[in-house]
């Protein structure tokens, strides 16, 4: 169990705050979230780069030219790869990099993920409770008060943050937010800062504890 100190909005020190969360064996922890990383990243990607073999090519319905007493190596087709325009050999079709992985293991990985950044980690009481319209700026000067810099990647991780909250967050490029039942190993490792809402904390505990 890791007992951290949150921050209120305005930067005052608030209430402590307890995060409890079974992590992989030292021996094993690099070695499964990288596997999740990989399988995060390998999932995304839409496999949809495609190439025309010579049978897909168009043309090549006779000889470009006789067989014989042209002087040129002899050609049957158009569509030949060895020529320009022609069919691409073993080029790339469409397919699916999805890496597989079981639940347990995810979820494992992601909690080891989230326990090994805790000295970055920042809880606060009331994440920009005040703002009652999208306002960039008070999210930068908020930021700024929690003691992150204008250049560092923050994950903002709420349990339900408001529309406001999501509007002021979206016009900044460094700072992504995301809902506290919705994690991922890869944001998590990606980020400089993690700045978790209290109510978030325990909703992780609840989705993410056993």
């Amino acid at each position: 169990m890791k007992s951290i100190e949150s921050l209120k909005w305005d930067g005052k020190k608030g209430s402590k705050v307890s995060l409890d969360l079974k992590v992989a064996k030292e021996s094993s922890a690099s070695d499964l979230i990288h596997r999740a990383v990989l399988r995060q990243l390998a999932n995304k990607r839409q496999g949809t780069a495609s190439t025309l073999t010579r049978s897909e090519v168009r043309g090549g319905g006779r000889k470009p030219y006789k067989q014989k007493g042209t002087g040129r190596a002899r050609q049957g087709s158009i569509r030949t790869p060895l020529r320009p325009g022609g069919g691409i050999i073993f080029g790339p079709k469409p397919r699916s990099y999805n890496l597989e992985m079981n639940r347990k293991e995810r979820r494992l990985a992601l909690r080891t993920a989230l326990m090994s950044r805790i000295s970055d980690l920042t809880p606060v009481e009331d994440f920009a409770s005040n703002l009652n319209a999208p306002k960039t700026k008070e999210i930068i000067e908020g930021l700024l008060r929690l003691g992150i810099e204008k250049n560092q990647k923050v994950l903002v991780i709420l349990e339900d943050p408001s529309i406001n909250i999501k509007k002021s967050i979206n016009n900044i490029q460094n700072v992504k937010l995301i809902k506290a039942d919705q994690l991922n190993v890869f944001d998590i490792l990606n980020a400089n800062k993690l700045v978790i809402g209290n109510s978030a904390i325990q909703k992780i505990q609840e989705v993410y504890g056993s």
